[in-house]
């Protein structure tokens, strides 16, 4: 492996002699690697180097032109806030092609290892992260990124699939599946609200993140104050709920997202503030008034979404997520539904709780 990743290394515009490497397990997508230069004056520097999963991104070079044109912005706007930076090859190339794969590099960000997801500090840093990414994107027209990933967060277009996994039920687990089944038909029409509101022209079209969990952002390691935003593959158009809903379906589920016993389950009002306090001081007086009113049932709209493909995934035999044994994605069903019916519940104290951060924010 190391004389593969020197070389890589080789085609970038890189100072010093290729060192050392070391595989980074973190994600599920890109394979990652730390690989470390040592320059004439004996310093060294550290570098990320990964290999693009072109099975989730067929378009890998429409990944890398976003991830550029973004990038690029933020450096502009803000010269001196620390933002990704995709090193170039001799032809002005963020990534290489060796023939059998796409390779990229950016600069490596010293950072806090092992934080705390659950911690209300923390939690609140990382949706300050994701709402000044997005603020600091406010001028850039979303329309000049290309969907990565189509119809990624196309609710309609999720229960579509869904339902035709169920009249085609080709492993015979749709009838074992009836209640949940049952459940996620009878609320389609308020989990489709996002996607209603957009295409009735009610709610902007915004770059966005796409996948807004605490560990892509990484955060200093004394104060754990946020650095930066990460893993920007999935950055493309879309809607500010679709970002904070995602978040909070992540962040503020009292269980693992696979955990088998529902009991478990509920959306933990605190970290739900703590996220939408730190959201809301960057975005608060950016955003519209429709966009605001419906950061509560976006919540509920992208956890019943994800349920929903992992129902279908199901029901198709698992082809799509990884599956650590053969009911993983049942038990996910059954947890995102659990907290779908938990934040639908929800709703009133999570509008309330917005409505505080609006008063000290706008």
């Amino acid at each position: 492996m190391q004389a593969k990743l020197a070389e890589v290394c080789s085609c970038f515009r890189i100072v010093g002699q290729f060192d050392s490497w070391e595989e980074l397990k973190v994600g599920n997508i890109n394979k990652t690697y730390r690989v470390t230069f040592a320059r004439e004056n004996g310093m060294k520097k550290s570098y990320i180097m990964q290999k693009v999963n072109t099975y989730v991104f067929p378009h890998p070079e429409q990944v890398m032109e976003n991830i550029e044109r973004v990038t690029q912005h933020l450096r502009a706007v803000d010269p001196g806030h620390a933002a990704l930076h995709y090193h170039h090859t001799k032809e002005r190339k963020n990534f290489i092609w060796d023939g059998d794969d796409i390779w990229r590099m950016c600069n490596y960000i010293p950072s806090a290892a092992d934080v705390d997801n659950r911690d209300e500090t923390l939690v609140r840093n990382a949706g300050f992260a994701f709402g000044e990414f997005q603020y600091m994107l406010s001028g850039f027209n979303a329309d000049e990124l290309y969907q990565t990933i189509p119809d990624f967060h196309n609710t309609l277009k999720r229960y579509e699939a869904l339902e035709a996994a169920i009249r085609e039920n080709p492993v015979s687990r749709a009838a074992a599946m009836q209640a949940e089944i049952d459940y996620l038909l009878s609320v389609k029409e308020e989990a489709c609200l996002l996607c209603r509101l957009q295409a009735e022209g009610k709610l902007p079209l915004r770059v966005t993140h796409n996948d807004t969990k605490v560990n892509n952002v990484l955060f200093d390691k004394k104060d754990h104050r946020a650095l930066v935003v990460i893993d920007l593959d999935t950055v493309m158009p879309g809607l500010t709920g679709n970002d904070f809903g995602d978040a909070i379906r992540s962040v503020a589920n009292t269980a693992a997202e696979d955990d088998p016993d529902v009991s478990h389950v509920s959306c933990d009002l605190e970290l739900f503030r703590a996220f939408t306090d730190g959201f809301l001081e960057k975005t608060a007086r950016s955003l519209t008034e429709t966009e605001i009113e419906t950061l509560p049932a976006s919540c509920f709209c992208l956890t019943v979404e994800l349920a929903v493909r992992f129902l279908t995934d199901y029901l198709l035999g698992d082809p799509y997520f990884y599956c650590a044994h053969p009911e993983h994605n049942r038990d996910r069903t059954r947890n995102q539904i659990a907290l779908a019916k938990d934040i639908w519940i929800k709703q009133p104290q999570m509008k309330q709780i917005i409505n505080a951060c609006l008063k000290e924010y706008r």
